[in-house]
C-alpha cells in the first residue's frame, strides 16, 4: 500500500472513530491503520505514562497481543519503560516521531529492549509516535517492524497522522468523562447513556460538544478542546438544537438534563 493511500485510510478510520460510541474501541480501530501508514507490523498504544511500574498497554494485531500476554513482569516492565523513546522525549518539547535507531544509534541493537522485541515479536525496529500535545511523561504509540529502519517518508507520514491521533484521543477522554458523569445517579431510567443519546439521534461527536456546552465553555474553548474550528463547533451546536428541539444554550442544557443526556445540577 502506498503512503498516500495509507494516509487516506488513516484519515477515513479516524473519521469513523469519531462516530464510535464505545471509547474503548477507538484506539484498536486506529492501530491497524497506523501500522500500515508507517510500514509497521505491530502497534502498542499507551495512553497513560510510559513507566516501568504501571501503564495499560494496548496492542494490535491480535497475534501480537497474544504474545504480549505471555510475558512476565520483568519483561513487561522493560516494555513499559519505552527505551529509548521515553528518555528521548522527556528532555525536549519536540514531539516529532523518531525511531529508536535514530534516537540512540548503535546502542539500540544491543539494548535489552531490542533483544526482547526480537525474541517476542521477531522485530528489529521501533518508531515512537507521541501525541503532539502530550507532556512528560509522554503518551502515544510505538510502531514495530522487522528488517530495515523506518524511512524518512514513513516518519513524515507518522507526523502527518499525529493531529488525527490527538483528535481521537480527545474524543476518547470526553466520552469517558461523559460516561462517568452519567453514572447510576444521573440516569432517569434503566437505559444506558449511549442508548439515550442514540434515541435523540446525537452522534458521539455531538454528544461531546453537548457535554462541553453544559460545562459552560465558549465556542472558541470547545474548538480548542476538540481541535476543530469554531465554524465546525457552531455546526455541531446547530445540529444539537435541531435534534433536541431547542433554540439556545440554556434551553438546550435544561432539555439535555431532562433527557438524561448530561448530569443534573448537584449530582456528583
Amino acid at each position: 500500500m502506498g503512503l498516500a493511500r495509507a494516509y487516506e485510510r488513516m484519515a477515513a478510520v479516524a473519521v469513523a472513530a469519531l462516530h464510535e460510541r464505545d471509547p474503548s474501541r477507538l484506539w484498536p480501530m486506529l492501530a491497524g491503520a497506523l501500522a500500515d501508514l508507517c510500514g509497521g507490523e505491530a502497534v502498542i498504544h499507551k495512553l497513560d505514562e510510559w513507566s516501568e511500574r504501571e501503564g495499560t498497554i494496548g496492542v494490535a494485531p491480535y497475534a501480537a497481543a497474544t504474545e504480549l500476554r505471555r510475558l512476565g513482569d520483568a519483561d513487561l516492565a522493560l516494555l513499559r519503560a519505552g527505551y529509548p523513546l521515553a528518555r528521548h522525549y522527556a528532555h525536549r518539547t519536540d514531539r516529532t516521531p523518531v525511531s529508536a535507531h535514530r534516537a540512540v544509534g548503535r546502542a539500540w541493537p544491543d539494548s535489552a529492549t531490542a533483544r526482547l522485541l526480537s525474541d517476542v515479536w521477531d522485530v528489529d525496529h521501533v518508531l515512537g509516535v507521541p501525541l503532539p500535545d502530550s507532556t512528560t511523561p509522554v503518551t502515544g504509540c510505538l510502531v514495530y517492524r522487522a528488517g530495515t529502519d523506518f524511512t524518512d517518508d514513513q516518519l513524515a507520514m507518522a507526523e502527518r497522522a499525529q493531529p488525527l491521533l490527538a483528535a481521537v484521543e480527545r474524543q476518547r477522554q470526553l466520552l469517558e468523562e461523559w460516561r462517568r458523569a452519567l453514572g447510576p445517579a444521573g440516569a432517569p431510567d434503566d437505559r444506558g447513556a449511549d442508548e439515550r443519546a442514540a434515541d435523540c439521534a446525537l452522534t458521539p461527536r455531538e454528544t461531546t460538544v453537548l457535554l462541553l456546552l453544559t460545562n459552560a465553555l465558549t465556542a472558541d474553548a470547545i474548538g480548542r478542546r476538540l481541535g476543530i474550528s469554531v465554524r465546525t463547533v457552531h455546526k455541531h451546536v446547530e445540529n444539537i438544537y435541531r435534534k433536541l428541539g431547542t433554540r439556545d444554550r440554556l434551553g438546550t442544557v435544561l432539555r439535555a438534563q431532562q433527557l438524561g443526556l448530561v448530569p443534573r445540577p448537584g449530582l456528583p
